[in-house]
């Protein structure tokens, strides 16, 4: 039996922005189970971490006692989501189709596909590819009415800039709202879930089935996610934080959450986390009492890095964290975690065998020069791969290489930079 309290969870947690008849919703969750679904266009070869919002939003209501259907759409990336800011670029259907996969494998271990609420992965291209023309403008096309389509916020900025909007792009809402009737014949499911920014493809979408069917359905859009400083969510110095561990390494990801603003924290660990209201709680009163702790950053960065790379590479990327400053065992990272560590430094690239290390400090932008790095080293301010320097004619030996390739370079607490040898 479903959980009935999952909206008021939903809205605990900051995950509702709109719903198209909450009353109607809470019934049938409370009459459940219901199965409902949410999208993920192959627009790029990983999710992003705007994405995983979804994605946990399909979970928590599965974990409420109702069947999720995750959908990766091969045909609705084909096209593109009409953006503000122009013409999406159309990519070669063999790119889509292996950037499906890639997300089907990012989604599928975030769901149970087990027991009495299994999750199922469709695909729309699964329902498309066979349709005709002349089948999608009779029997789809003539339930929209071009009013409505136009007065779509994105539609209506495109139309209105220079760019204009393409006919296919412009479609786009079309085959959306197809997804939602051919699951709710294929599955029953009454429910579609997505980002605010959604909300007119989602209401398309009911609309559709109201038109055809003769029975409600209902969507649900979660908050765009902010941060307090300003800044867009999910982007960092060196661009998107990605899902694929190829694309942002775990270490990397780690670091994102925590370097958390305090003011977000306790937003984000309600988000992205799966703690009670009570543990939240006390992770915000600390905030407030011992901020220099950072412990709810710590914990939002655990708990993410955990559920998205396993609990492994959560616990390599904080002994990397760890090993950075000093406090854990620096030569004991392996080659590909290391590379993570150092990859986002100030860097000086070596190509003699044996370097002075005061050279090393003035060429990363340590030290100002030779001198500088001299002075800093007499007050003992001076490390390489954590180890104090005091000689100032020290030179770093074949031995003080890291995996033959890295030297880190520490100046005080947390000035951090990074000598790699040419290989």
């Amino acid at each position: 039996m479903a959980v009935p309290g999952i909206l008021d969870e939903l809205a605990w947690r900051g995950l509702i922005a709109q719903t198209t008849d909450r009353a109607a919703l809470r019934g049938a969750l409370v009459a459940g189970p219901i199965t409902y679904y949410c999208g993920f266009d192959p627009t790029a070869p990983s999710l992003h971490i705007g994405n995983l919002v979804q994605v946990l939003t399909l979970r928590r209501l599965q974990m409420a006692g109702n069947h999720p259907i995750g959908v990766v759409g091969g045909a609705t990336g084909l096209i593109g989501d009409p953006k503000m800011t122009g013409e999406r670029l159309l990519n070669d259907p063999d790119v889509v189709a292996g950037w499906v996969e890639r997300i089907r494998a990012q989604i599928a271990p975030l769901l149970d596909f087990e027991g009495p609420f299994a999750a199922t992965m469709a695909n729309n291209l699964d329902w498309t590819s066979g349709m005709t023309a002349i089948g999608l403008l009779r029997d789809i096309g003539k339930h929209f009415r071009m009013s409505t389509m136009l007065a779509r916020e994105t539609v209506a900025a495109r139309m209105a800039s220079d760019q204009g909007l393409s006919y296919t792009e412009f479609s786009y809402q079309v085959l959306q709202a197809m997804d939602f009737l051919e699951l709710r014949r294929r599955y029953n499911c009454v429910l579609q879930t997505g980002g605010n920014d959604q909300w007119g493809n989602l209401v398309a979408g009911v609309e559709l089935i109201r038109r055809t069917d003769g029975v409600a359905a209902h969507a649900l859009t979660t908050p765009l996610i902010t941060k307090a400083d300003g800044t867009k969510f999910g982007k960092t110095e060196s661009g998107t934080v990605w899902l694929d561990p190829s694309m942002t390494s775990p270490y990397a990801f780690y670091q994102f959450w925590l370097n958390t603003d305090d003011r977000d924290v306790a937003a984000y660990l309600r988000v992205f986390t799966f703690r009670t209201a009570e543990e939240i709680a006390a992770l915000a009163r600390e905030v407030e009492e011992h901020p220099e702790r950072r412990e709810a950053a710590r914990t939002l960065a655990r708990d993410v890095t955990a559920l998205v790379h396993g609990a492994a590479a959560c616990e390599a990327a904080i002994e990397a964290s760890l090993a950075l400053f000093g406090r854990g065992d620096l030569a004991g990272l392996d080659a590909a975690t290391l590379g993570a560590v150092v990859a986002g430094l100030g860097s000086v690239t070596v190509d003699e065998v044996d370097p002075l290390v005061v050279d090393l400090f003035a060429g990363a932008g340590l030290e100002r020069g030779k001198g500088a790095a001299r002075r800093t080293m007499a007050e003992g301010g001076l490390y390489v791969n954590n180890v104090k320097i005091s000689d100032p004619e020290s030179r770093l030996g074949q031995d003080d290489w890291l995996h033959g390739r890295y030297a880190l370079l520490r100046r005080g607490r947390r000035s951090l930079a990074v000598a790699e040898r040419r290989c």
